[in-house]
């Protein structure tokens, strides 16, 4: 008897490859599109798309509607967290919350074995492992998923490249459409910018006081949450000569504190809520401070659910409020929040 499988689908050509290749691996196979933010006809254009995909496959299409859910779990937490003066990662709430939690209690609900996605990682059912592809590898925003799921996990894309997959959907009779559709943005209910998602929801534009280390007031900015770690533009500094970036934001005097690019170096960084995948107290390893940017060696030492991560050579424009992940080669050991830099 075939293993059940359910499926994530988008109506994206990675999900739609994912489908064909566990069908044809001989997985009884459902998919499931799920209704996450409310962007205006984001669902119309994409759940249209979803099921042409399923029709294509030959497979059943089950629609679930997690608006409810996304903007408890996902999308307040990432107005609260630029209104706190921090810089969010929505994607790693979602995969956990959402794409590895709520679509797993409807796997169990259909009494599918497994779930998968056309996520570009690999897993062996103990850890996560980047993809083969590293331009499309997707395990940072994965380092919060449950550790215990992950024997249900599957991954077909992991081990392939992503214009492979383009080629193989241009290659079949029906799929050419989905080959040349654009790709997503990372962080889907963000159509331009971060500020004018924020706007519908909070007071972005108030205009405040620009410091620099010693506390002086050398210029003015437009709101505090117009800016992130490492920025260096949208705001006055009076007389300066040489380029100044964003050293740090006080969201409660909206107040941000600019210097010189060497300023922004960071050596130690302290981790809350973390989410590991072995035992492991005291290590020597590389850790991503954020995603697109290279791991860099570093001892952690983890006391309850705190770890204090010192860097072997420093990193420019760390943010509290982004996820620091831990590889050892190409195995994801786990990670967790900034709290403090």
């Amino acid at each position: 008897m075939s293993k059940k499988i359910l499926v994530g689908m988008s109506g994206g050509v990675d999900s739609t490859v994912t489908s064909l290749l566990l069908k044809k691996d001989g997985y009884e196979v459902e998919g499931l599109y799920m209704k996450l933010h409310s962007k205006l006809g984001y669902h119309e254009i994409h759940l249209k798309r979803a099921q042409k995909a399923a029709d294509f496959v030959g497979i059943k299409l089950h629609v679930l509607d997690l608006q409810e859910v996304f903007n408890k779990e996902v999308f307040q937490p990432f107005i609260d967290t630029y209104s706190q003066g921090k810089t969010p990662n929505p994607c790693a709430l979602c995969n956990r919350n959402l794409k590895f939690g709520e679509m797993l209690k409807f796997a169990d609900s259909i009494n599918a074995d497994y779930l998968a996605t056309g996520h570009y990682i690999k897993t062996d059912g103990k850890y996560f492992y980047q993809a083969e592809d590293d331009t499309k590898d997707q395990s940072y925003f994965l380092f919060y998923v449950q550790r215990e799921i992950l024997p249900r996990l599957m991954f077909p894309l992991g081990s392939k490249h992503k214009r492979d997959i383009k080629e193989m959907a241009n290659s079949i009779k029906g799929l050419e459409s989905f080959a040349s559709q654009a790709e997503s943005s990372e962080i889907c209910f963000v159509e331009s910018s971060y500020t004018d998602v924020l706007k519908k929801h909070v007071n972005v534009d108030n205009v405040g006081d620009v410091l620099d280390k010693d506390g002086n007031v050398v210029g003015e900015h437009k709101g505090y949450m117009h800016y992130t770690i490492g920025k260096r533009k949208g705001f006055t500094v009076k007389g300066a000569h040489d380029p100044h970036f964003v050293l740090s934001i006080d969201a409660q005097k909206n107040q941000i504190v600019v210097g010189k690019k060497e300023e922004l170096a960071c050596s130690n960084v302290i981790l809350e809520n973390l989410n590991m995948f072995d035992d492991r107290k005291e290590f020597t390893t590389t850790v991503k401070l954020r995603y697109r940017t290279k791991a860099v060696k570093c001892h952690v030492k983890i006391e309850q659910d705190k770890a204090t991560v010192s860097l072997q050579e420093s990193v420019l424009g760390v943010a509290m409020g982004q996820a620091a992940v831990f590889y050892d080669d190409d195995k994801l050991i786990g990670g967790g929040w900034i709290r403090e830099v």
